[in-house]
């Protein structure tokens, strides 16, 4: 691709991002699993796939187009969503409209897509193609891997079949059907900071396992396989908001069992019964979530009835999220592949520290950038870029008088100027013997390069350190 940045040119756009980001942002929610379809019949996805626009970016480049076309019809979003085998063919995909919400973002969803059983594949990905309305392509984004059932299984789930249990700490969405009638569905969201039944959205909730033992307040997190009759927490992903410590019970035939803790498996019928509670469960009423009295049952204890809105379905969830900006580029191209870091792995020491960046969606036209300095990069392969470590004198600071750490986004910045942000950081951190309030050295000894040389070397090799931002 032609370069229209060189040089300092392309440094100055990258500070002006730095200090003013323009993110424009694709988020994907989708099931983990999918049931497939059998001859004549359309088992649709449930939760149906949606696509979140978000980020400052959009609006900004929606008035850039407008600017330009002298017309507010080219600058809405619009796209389509299909399976990854679909080939080209719009018929074979559902048209996605997006519409503004009340938090400024972009939202749509596939009702209408399914797997028939003519498709033989254990695993699939959604595909997105996004444009704007004057035709104006914006890219191709990718659902991570989705996997193919028959059916929920009725089989006492083993630990050796992880696929379909879900973990502590995993993402799921819950939905309740009356009757078994696909139009009756609802779904377990959040709004206002409140727990509703949506016909429309579904929220991903975070399932987290928790110590029985310990008091309440502490509620302390563990790890492993949520089983029926352990005490859960779920957390919504998006607000946080949070529901109290619930027992989820296996249901079997609108009854919830007591003495059931096998594990729990995909699309399987569940209650969440309130911890310390006389039989009160989790319940929808039309839109609105509330609690239910279940009724003792007489002929066995074990047992109590519920009705038909504290029974929930339960499945695992995925989410990908694309963030990339336009606002300083002359972009002609699609912004896809959109690169995602996953992790950071770095080597080497003395002079010379290599970062490994690995994920996927990498390509030769990446470079990786840390903060406003560029790195010299290396293409290895689109899940792994290599590039040397830049100096921390590039950013203003002498290694040999750092006294406190610097921290610098890590950005991948295509080479027509398209910026690919990350949550990814990377820090220089001074020796720990160099604390604040200590005095620096006055009498520097006539081999004082040597000794400055061994130090440098040193702390590049042990004080590098990467980390996360969550």
């Amino acid at each position: 691709r032609p370069n229209p940045y060189q040089g300092s040119l392309l440094q100055d756009s990258v500070r002006r991002y730095l200090q003013l980001p323009a993110d424009q942002t694709v988020l994907i929610l989708h099931a983990k699993v999918a049931q497939k379809s059998y001859g004549n019949e359309k088992r649709f996805f449930c939760p149906p796939p949606c696509v979140y626009l978000s980020g400052p970016g959009w609006k900004l480049k929606q008035e850039q187009i407008k600017a330009r076309d002298l017309g507010e019809a080219g600058f809405r979003v619009c796209g389509y969503m299909g399976l990854d085998s679909m080939g080209s063919s719009l018929m074979e995909t559902q048209k996605l409209s997006f519409e503004e919400q009340p938090d400024a973002k972009g939202f749509s969803c596939a009702k209408a897509l399914y797997i028939s059983d003519t498709d033989k594949r254990k695993h699939f990905r959604l595909v997105l193609k996004l444009f704007f309305s004057n035709g104006q392509e914006i890219g191709t984004f990718h659902s991570k891997l989705i996997k193919v059932i028959s059916k929920p299984s009725q089989k006492k789930q083993s630990l050796k079949n992880t696929d379909l249990c879900i973990s502590s700490g995993s993402k799921v969405s819950l939905f309740n059907r009356l009757r078994s009638q696909t139009v009756s569905t609802r779904y377990l969201s959040v709004e206002g900071g409140a727990f509703i039944a949506s016909a429309r959205q579904w929220a991903a909730f975070t399932l987290h396992l928790a110590d029985e033992r310990c008091p309440r307040s502490e509620f302390p997190l563990r790890e492993g396989y949520i089983r029926y009759g352990s005490v859960v927490q779920l957390v919504c992903t998006a607000t946080g908001v949070t529901l109290p410590p619930l027992i989820i019970r296996k249901v079997m035939k609108q009854y919830a069992m007591l003495d059931v803790d096998e594990p729990i498996s995909q699309l399987h019928k569940c209650a969440f019964q309130l911890q310390g509670s006389d039989r009160m469960y989790l319940c929808l009423s039309t839109d609105k979530v509330i609690q239910f009295q279940a009724s003792p049952c007489p002929k066995e204890a074990n047992r109590e009835l519920l009705n038909d809105g504290s029974c929930w379905t339960i499945i695992s969830t995925e989410t990908v999220e694309y963030t990339f900006s336009e606002s300083l580029a002359c972009v002609r191209e699609p912004v896809s592949p959109v690169p995602l870091i996953a992790a950071l792995q770095l080597t080497g020491g003395g002079d010379v520290a290599m970062l490994e960046v690995q994920g996927e969606y990498f390509h030769a036209h990446l470079k990786v950038w840390f903060g406003d300095v560029e790195a010299e990069t290396m293409y290895r392969s689109p899940k792994s870029l290599v590039c040397v470590v830049p100096d921390v004198s590039a950013f203003g600071s002498d290694w040999r008088w750092l006294r406190y750490p610097i921290t610098v986004p890590l950005l991948l910045i295509r080479d027509d100027g398209l910026i690919y942000s990350s949550s990814f950081t990377f820090t220089y951190t001074p020796e720990q013997s160099c604390i604040p309030g200590q005095q620096v050295l006055s009498d520097v000894p006539q081999d004082s390069d040597k000794l400055l040389d061994s130090i440098h070397q040193e702390f590049t090799r042990t004080n590098f350190h990467l980390f996360m931002q969550t």
